[in-house]
């Protein structure tokens, strides 16, 4: 037999030689009757075709099963990206965690009991020494059942709130995430809470932010809507939800803003209350009447949804009209000032996002504040003394209208040391510290100043903005430069009609027409920037980029400027305002804003304003304040038609703010403060600067005088030309019908012609101490459209107590009146031509006045912007 592999022929089987290791397994196969085996297994001759002969020849040598190719390795990025299983079995797990956490939370929470109103806890708030200065925390609460709440106003509500309320379950996923994606892509912070749920955590639960008391809420609501009616939930929801006036449930606020009880509510009235919830320390339009606009808004959405809903038809909608609010009630505990001093609290404590509205409602905190109570007690006695004790509500009804405010800040630190808020918070609600609703007038020119310096900023003849840079001062003269197709020519205060003047005398004057003018040169974008990093919030109202800025159209609050006047004094570098030194409950400090101070302006930019504002005070319109006795700078200021006065003003140690404003107390209309306090006009350098000096010498007693440490711009110490012409401004009727030289004693021998004896050369008997007398002799040449001319001559003693006398002698010769029309001393001494007493000469006006008038005799504000 040969040892080569036979070719196996028809009825013959296949053969080679094998390893002893590959011997195959036996051949269980049928055989057939020839002996053979099929290629498919089946027996008998002809079973093998010659496919399978050759499937047999070609048969490896091994009998073992061919291996799998290997899939090959995932390299680089693809590493990175999962598999399908992995995705699969992620989900998967995912799902059953969820699933067993969830029925785990709905068997493990419980409803826990409700909590009693005898837990609520008060709120402490402590002066910076630690001594008690209010504990706030009664609650006011009057639970009534769903049938005496009318029918609309609970569908306002569910308007505001939810307005699926009995067709949802008891939470809404999806609201919670479109609430979440509104919140993350600005379009406002919304809860994702239906009405369940925030029941569940007003009556249930606290007020705690975290994902535990979430978790909590969540568990307690699904199970309470099982077991309770969708009429008991919104009655609980309505009788424990916070509206605001420390009022809680829906009785309480109806009396608290409206004085009914809620089942006499309108629908008007209901879907403001329904506007509430969402915000109701924000769209208390009493308490915040600048908040007026967003508060409609709100107020709007809430009928809107009730139309869209078919609660409400679109003709009754056409006709509401937002609601009259009656006059807020402070609880009798918050009298005097320290309801203003809480609310501000609560304000900066909110705002800055360190506890929310209902949280700190709850109760247990103790908050330490800035307020220093003796500078307190002194801005009180200021204000009651220098103003309110003249306001005669019997005499004149005008006086009725007389409110005042103002703000003390430490200029290094940013600290609010004293605020004044109103005569008594259970009298007057508003806190006219912090309302922005005024225009701030004058006040805001020394930012624009400013704010040439830091941008180097020059004329729109390339001449460098310095305090001796001169500017046309015409009356109604339009701003050139200014990128519009409109023309903006504002008036100057009473029509005056100055010339060519310098920055500095334009500043003691509050030239408008100077002052937008520089605004344009400046860049109204750049000024707008720098009065918001020197402490004007951003979102002032009417704090626009244009030329307009200048004149002090924004509505900043007192608090708002005196942050700007302390960055102003601390050389330009701004501590933000803090009026929380601590807050801690059960031991735990929660945590403030940092306290940082940084250089928002150059100090050169900061340190020539003050040299500016120095001027104001020594020999310009805010000369009251020298009575501080202290070196001091300030500013002026009066908004549209009087409505309201200003004086800003800093020493290098306190920066302060005080205005006196106008408003109805029946209607909250502002109203220009004409003959109040039996006074022609209120101007700034009046009542406000005598506030403001009282104060700064009480507050700083004891304590030496800082002199100004100033770096100033190059330039700034230049002369002006010597050409410059004294500006001579026409006379024009007051609202009293007086001329400009009687009115505000101003004219521009009074406030220019600078010789010996005149305005700014003080005589030997002024003195800056309380009772010393101070001695001006003002001459000045009119001309009136006869041709006569009037001099004035005025002797004036000025003392600072109650009760200051002035003399005033108008009439005189041709070139002015005589220079030493006045005691040298001080006395009120008269001259020929005029009486002290009061009479009147040929060609003069009123004379002799009396109550110490700094602001109609030494000038009174021109900031108004008209």
């Amino acid at each position: 037999m040969s040892d080569e592999a036979q070719q196996p022929g028809p009825g013959h089987q296949g053969w080679a030689p094998r390893e002893p290791d590959d011997a195959p397994a036996p051949d269980v196969r049928p055989v057939g009757a020839d002996g053979a085996v099929g290629a498919d297994g089946s027996g008998g001759a002809g079973g093998q075709t010659a496919a399978g002969q050759a499937k047999s020849a070609k048969r490896p040598k091994s009998s073992k099963s061919p291996k799998r190719p290997r899939r090959p390795k995932r390299t680089g990025w693809r590493r990175l990206i999962p598999t399908w299983r992995m995705v699969l079995g992620t989900f998967l797990l995912f799902v059953a965690l969820v699933s067993g956490g969830l029925v785990a939370g709905y068997l493990l929470v419980d409803i826990p009991p409700a909590n009693p109103t005898a837990t609520a806890q008060s709120n402490v708030y402590l002066y910076g020494d630690g001594s008690q200065l209010v504990r706030d925390g009664e609650v006011n609460r009057e639970n009534i059942p769903l049938s005496k709440v009318p029918k609309t106003v609970q569908q306002a509500v569910l308007a505001a709130e939810d307005r699926d309320f009995y067709s949802e379950p008891a939470v809404d996923p999806k609201a919670m995430i479109r609430a979440a994606w509104n919140t993350v892509t600005g379009k406002g912070k919304q809860s994702g809470s239906t009405i369940t749920q925030q029941f569940v955590k007003n009556y249930y639960l606290d007020q705690e932010q975290s994902l535990t008391r979430k978790a909590k809420e969540f568990f307690i609501a699904i199970k309470l809507d099982r077991q309770v009616s969708k009429s008991d939930i919104l009655s609980g929801y309505l009788n424990t939800s916070y509206f605001g006036r420390n009022s809680y449930g829906v009785q309480a606020a109806a009396q608290a803003y409206f004085g009914k009880d809620a089942e006499d509510l309108s629908t008007a009235e209901g879907a403001y209350l329904a506007t509430l919830l969402n915000s109701p320390n924000a769209y208390d339009v009493g308490a915040h009447p600048e908040n007026r606009g967003r508060a409609v808004a709100r107020w709007d959405y809430v009928l809107d949804g009730m139309v869209k809903e078919d609660w409400l038809s679109e003709s009754d909608r056409a006709a509401m009209t937002f609601p009259k609010l009656t006059e807020a009630k402070a609880p009798s505990g918050m009298s005097g000032q320290r309801g203003y001093l809480v609310r501000a609290v609560e304000d900066y404590l909110i705002t800055h996002k360190v506890i929310d509205e209902d949280t700190l409602k709850k109760g247990g905190y103790r908050i330490t504040t800035t307020i220093d109570k003796k500078l307190q007690d002194d801005f009180v006695e200021a204000v009651d003394e220098q103003l309110m004790s003249k306001v005669d509500k019997d005499a004149r009804e005008i006086d009725r209208n007389v409110r005042a405010g103002g703000v003390a800040i430490h200029p290094a630190t940013g600290k609010v040391v004293a605020m004044y808020g109103g005569i008594d918070y259970t009298q007057q609600y508003v806190n006219n510290a912090t309302r922005r609703d005024y225009q701030v007038g004058s006040i805001f020119k020394p930012l624009v100043f400013a704010s040439a310096v830091q941008n180097g900023s020059t004329t729109q003849d390339g001449r460098p903005i310095t305090p001796n840079t001169i500017y046309d001062g015409s009356n109604k003269r339009p701003v050139e430069g200014w990128d519009s197709d409109s023309i903006y020519a504002p008036e100057n205060e009473d029509d005056g009609d100055y010339g060519d003047i310098t920055v500095r005398t334009a500043t003691d004057r509050s030239v408008n027409s100077v002052y937008a003018q520089m605004a344009v040169d400046v860049g109204s974008e750049q000024v707008k920037q720098t009065a918001v990093d020197m402490g004007v919030p951003e979102n002032t109202p009417d704090l626009t980029a244009s030329p307009s800025i200048a004149l002090g159209t924004a509505t900043a609050s007192v608090l708002d400027m005196a942050s700007a006047y302390a960055t102003l004094a601390n050389h330009g570098e701004r501590g933000t305002y803090a009026l929380i030194e601590k807050i801690t409950k059960d031991g735990r400090a929660l945590e403030l804003p940092a306290k940082d101070t940084r250089q928002v302006i150059p100090r050169e930019a900061a340190d020539t304003t003050t040299s500016v504002l120095r001027s104001v005070v020594e020999g310009g319109t805010g000369t009251a304040a020298q009575a501080a006795g202290r070196p001091a700078a300030g500013k002026t200021g009066t908004a549209e038609e009087d409505k309201a006065a200003w004086f800003a003003g800093y020493t290098p140690e306190l920066a302060t703010v005080v205005a006196v404003m106008g408003q109805d107390p029946d209607t909250a209309a502002q109203t220009p403060l004409y003959g109040a306090l039996g006074e022609a006009r209120i101007n700034g350098g009046g009542y406000p600067a005598r506030i403001w000096a009282q104060f700064t010498a009480a507050a700083l007693d004891g304590t030496p005088a800082q002199a100004f440490d100033l770096e100033l711009e190059p330039g700034a110490d230049d002369p002006p030309p010597a050409d410059v012409p004294e500006p001579q401004p026409e006379p024009e009727p007051q609202p009293d019908g007086q001329m400009p030289g009687e009115a505000q004693g101003q004219t521009q021998g009074q406030l220019e012609g600078q010789t010996e004896g005149q305005t700014q050369g003080q005589t030997r008997g002024q003195g800056q101490n309380e009772g010393q007398d101070q001695g001006q002799t003002q001459g000045s040449t009119q001309g009136t459209q006869g041709g006569q001319d009037q001099g004035q001559t005025q002797g004036q003693t000025q003392g600072q107590t109650q009760g200051q006398t002035q003399g005033q002698t108008v009439g005189g010769t041709a070139d002015g009146g005589a220079a030493d029309g006045g005691a040298a001393d001080g006395g009120g001494g008269t001259a020929e031509g005029g009486a002290a007493d009061g009479g009147t000469t040929e060609g003069g006006g009123t004379t002799g006045i009396t109550g110490g008038l700094f602001d109609d005799t030494n000038g009174g504000d021109e900031a108004s912007t008209r």
